[in-house]
């Protein structure tokens, strides 16, 4: 009896502390890092995040942009933070498809770090220039099935998440569909608009425009739901396609070995952030929709990733290096 009394005491101390480490935390300014340069999607919502838990917080939470290796130079300097709670890193999609194109990468996206939360979501979206004789998928199917090596999608660039959607239905359904990669999603959107190529696989955001102008036809989104931004447009699953699903997505990590209960504390506060009016009403402006899931749940989507996306890299013999 003597020994459960004090092993009760001591977990009933550790309790103590651990909810006056949550309590009293932060005392000083929180950086978050973002491995990408300013401006970007990932830079625009961490400074979004950041600010409002700066707001709540009452200490700074400051971004530094550490840009450089598709991302992989800022997460690494990330990973050899001390995991005191004072890092935060915000990553995208590459965080975890990186491991699968590079022969080696600086860090170890599960070994390295703990998650936080999915922050936001942006659907990718497939896309036609108005003049392609196919109005759905299944018509691009056909199309391409009935005129081999002639039609082509445009995409980010190798590696991006819609490239990778694009591959991925490429290698299910339309293997002589050939990849037209571009430096960037302004370009890749440009040359499908101009014709060059008949159709893109790409981020919402660059497209949206062009899509309500008229310039572009879409054709599906491929998401789990229909996008906000376009609640007209069917979802892969809704075009026949279910196993073509991919999204760009942005999520907040810490440093592995982090305290279990400041990351569930940065998870109730930035889950609070995410519900906000005003904060909706940002992502929604950059086509993102907001997330804010539990630790265990990005967990697992982490994992779901990972293992899809490697599969597609190896099947199209992707290599960043």
């Amino acid at each position: 009896m003597m020994m459960i009394a004090r092993a009760l005491a001591l977990c009933a101390v550790l309790l103590m502390a651990a909810s006056a480490h949550a309590q009293s935390y932060p005392t000083k300014s929180v950086r978050i890092v973002v491995p990408f340069a300013a401006g970007g999607p990932t830079d625009v919502i961490a400074r979004i995040v950041g600010a409002k838990l700066s707001e709540s917080m009452g200490q700074q939470f400051y971004v530094e942009n550490i840009p450089g290796a598709g991302g992989n130079s800022g997460t690494a300097q990330a990973a050899r933070a001390p995991a005191d709670v004072y890092t935060l890193l915000v990553v995208s999609t590459g965080f975890m498809v990186n491991p699968s194109m590079y022969s080696k990468i600086p860090y170890d996206p599960v070994k390295d770090f703990a998650p936080v939360t999915l922050v936001a979501a942006s659907p990718n979206v497939i896309s036609a220039h108005p003049s392609l004789p196919a109005t759905t998928l299944k018509e691009l199917v056909e199309l391409v099935k009935a005129n081999p090596g002639k039609y082509s999608f445009a995409s980010p660039g190798v590696g991006t998440p819609p490239s990778l959607v694009g591959e991925l239905f490429r290698l299910s359904y339309a293997p002589d569909l050939v990849h037209a990669p571009f430096n960037g999603g302004g370009p890749a959107v440009g040359s499908t608009v101009a014709g060059h190529t008949p159709a893109s696989f790409g981020a919402m955001a660059p497209a949206l425009p062009m899509i309500k102008d008229g310039k572009l036809r879409a054709l599906a989104v491929a998401s789990k739901t229909r996008a906000q931004a376009l609640p007209d447009v069917p979802t892969m699953a809704e075009s026949g396609f279910p196993d073509v699903e991919g999204s760009t997505w942005t999520a907040v990590v810490v440093p592995f070995g982090t305290p279990k209960d400041i990351i569930a504390q940065l998870h109730r506060l930035m889950a609070g952030i995410l519900k906000q009016p005003d904060v909706k009403e940002k992502l929604a402006a950059m086509a993102s929709e907001a997330i804010g899931n539990t630790p265990e749940e990005c967990n697992e989507f982490f994992k779901a990733e990972s293992a899809k996306w490697s599969k597609v890299i190896k099947s199209a013999a992707i290599r960043a290096d």
